[in-house]
């Protein structure tokens, strides 16, 4: 778990943690409205504090699909407001929750979906059954490399032996204009 801290001036300008009782992502929320304020983040690669795990932690209140639906909300606040269109990078099981979980503003704007799996690109598309739409929308699903930026990427770095990394050096893409992740 990344831990992160700041001056206790910041702390008050930021707005403090929000108490709203068990089940509130209240770090999370903090760590957005800090950024949100125009905070920064540097990494330290070394291990500063040792956290405990016990099984009466108020992070086990937290609801993943609260950390979820927080992460989507931010995500559409602060990089897909000024998008008009964007291609979601995994057209597998992350990519299409995260299509599902955007606002119907924001589904919209997804150009594509890409990947290298040669069975979903060969599909050529994805359904969004659960739409009330007719007819359903269909949103297409084509290779990385003809794949048009910016990109919402939903691939877990390390987990492809490099392969991942290397077709992403391969656009020549710059991160935080061309391209966020979202895992």
């Amino acid at each position: 778990m990344p831990t992160w801290f700041c001056s206790r001036e910041w702390f008050f300008h930021v707005g403090k943690f929000d108490e709203g009782g068990k089940g509130v992502p209240e770090d999370l929320l903090f760590f957005y409205k800090h950024i949100q304020k125009g905070g920064e983040v540097f990494r330290v690669n070394r291990c500063l504090l040792l956290y405990r795990y016990h099984p009466q932690a108020a992070s086990h209140s937290v609801l993943e699909g609260t950390i979820w639906n927080h992460r989507v909300r931010f995500l559409e606040d602060r990089v897909l407001s000024s998008w008009t269109s964007f291609t979601i990078w995994n057209a597998g099981k992350q990519g299409k929750k995260l299509y599902r979980s955007l606002s119907p503003a924001n589904r919209k704007k997804v150009a594509a979906f890409c990947d290298v799996d040669e069975k979903k690109i060969t599909k050529g598309f994805y359904t969004y059954e659960e739409s009330e739409e007719r007819p359903k929308p269909k949103i297409p699903i084509c290779h990385f490399r003809d794949a048009t930026p910016p990109f919402i990427i939903c691939v877990k770095l390390d987990l492809t032996g490099g392969a991942f990394e290397t077709n992403l050096n391969t656009l020549n893409l710059k991160e935080g204009m061309d391209y966020h992740h979202f895992n």
